[in-house]
């Protein structure tokens, strides 16, 4: 991890803790009929698994252009072969886990249709700002997501408000910024682009919280 990954990370570690020490993501999980004890290994789970990425695709990177400057006056394209593929490969924390949870509570609780609208939603508005960053990964907009799924929910559903604005907030995310811009992933120049890491995890786990904490 780069050391704008790990500043990150310390960044999305304190902020858990603080919230955790008023009880903001246990009220919020709560409203999905969560116990605590589930709520803690959840976000155990979350953190420690934003660390494993499982392989599933590999492309193979375009030859890379050069640049070279002659005489200040002048530069000259020289295509050469890249020997590094990128490896296509999903995050536990950040793609695994909120997946699987998303479908137990549509599954548990109900809600499909209005999820899967505002789901929609947030992808495309989630997409229309992420930006990707070569070398690093995917930006995308941390607060915006969680809002737009909060709001959906509200107008979208009345009884299953918590969970549509948590598979909205979450999935929306995940979408919007891996998904629909793995046709750029060679843009990254990275050896790995893992949906669900790097940037993005730590949208899909804030969105996820404050969709549900304002639904």
């Amino acid at each position: 991890m780069s050391p704008v990954h790990i500043g990150l990370l310390g960044v999305v570690l304190l902020f858990l803790i603080a919230m955790l020490e008023v009880g903001i993501i246990e009220s919020a999980y709560q409203k999905l009929g969560m116990s605590h004890r589930a709520v803690t290994l959840l976000l155990l789970l979350s953190i420690f698994g934003s660390y494993i990425n499982i392989p599933v695709a590999t492309i193979s990177s375009p030859p890379v252009i050069h640049h070279h400057h002659i005489y200040n006056l002048s530069y000259i394209p020289a295509l050469l072969p890249n020997p590094d593929d990128t490896i296509i490969a999903v995050n536990l924390g950040g793609a695994v886990i909120p997946v699987l949870l998303s479908a137990y509570l549509l599954v548990r609780v109900g809600g499909v249709a209005p999820a899967f609208i505002a789901t929609v939603l947030v992808a495309l508005l989630v997409h229309h700002f992420s930006r990707i960053i070569p070398g690093a990964g995917i930006a995308v907009p941390t607060f915006i997501p969680g809002f737009a799924a909060a709001i959906l929910a509200i107008l979208l559903s009345r009884e299953h408000r918590p969970v549509v604005a948590y598979v909205a907030g979450t999935i929306g995310c995940l979408v919007g910024a891996d998904v629909l811009n793995l046709a750029l992933v060679t843009r990254l120049n990275a050896p790995i682009a893992s949906i669900g890491g790097a940037g993005t995890f730590d949208g899909v786990f804030v969105s996820g919280v404050i969709a549900v904490l304002l639904a």
